[in-house]
């Protein structure tokens, strides 16, 4: 069950990756919380509920990234695409949709090995 969070605690997680930008010192200014407050103080309390939102800013993000990496395929020229096509694979490694490789391996012979067996001096 998810816990109840003030009116401050949900405006600031609404604007963070919003018109804060991933600035929790922003946030926090938008959220309405005094200049004293301490960002640790809220972070830490929101922990959980920043990680998933980071989750789902991610999740957000993903479409763009697969995008830049098809739209290279197009415009493979263009300028600042390798550091795009980086980026766009981290954020889609990140998101879970990672490269999947496939090892193959080939025996030849082999040992089995067997437990030694009972005499009847063991029982």
């Amino acid at each position: 069950m998810a816990r109840q969070l003030t009116e401050k605690q949900q405006k600031f997680l609404s604007v963070l990756f919003d018109e804060a930008g991933g600035s929790v010192t922003l946030a926090k200014t938008l959220a309405g919380y005094s200049e004293a407050s301490s960002t640790t103080d809220i972070t830490k309390g929101l922990k959980e509920e920043i990680l998933e939102a980071t989750q789902n800013y991610m999740a957000r993000n993903a479409p763009q990234a697969a995008v830049a990496i098809a739209g290279s395929l197009l415009d493979p020229t263009q300028l600042g695409i390798r550091d795009k096509l980086a980026a766009a694979k981290e954020l889609l490694d990140r998101t879970g949709l990672i490269k999947t490789e496939k090892v193959q391996v080939e025996t030849s012979g082999g040992v089995v090995l067997m437990p030694p067996k009972r005499s009847d001096d063991d029982e």
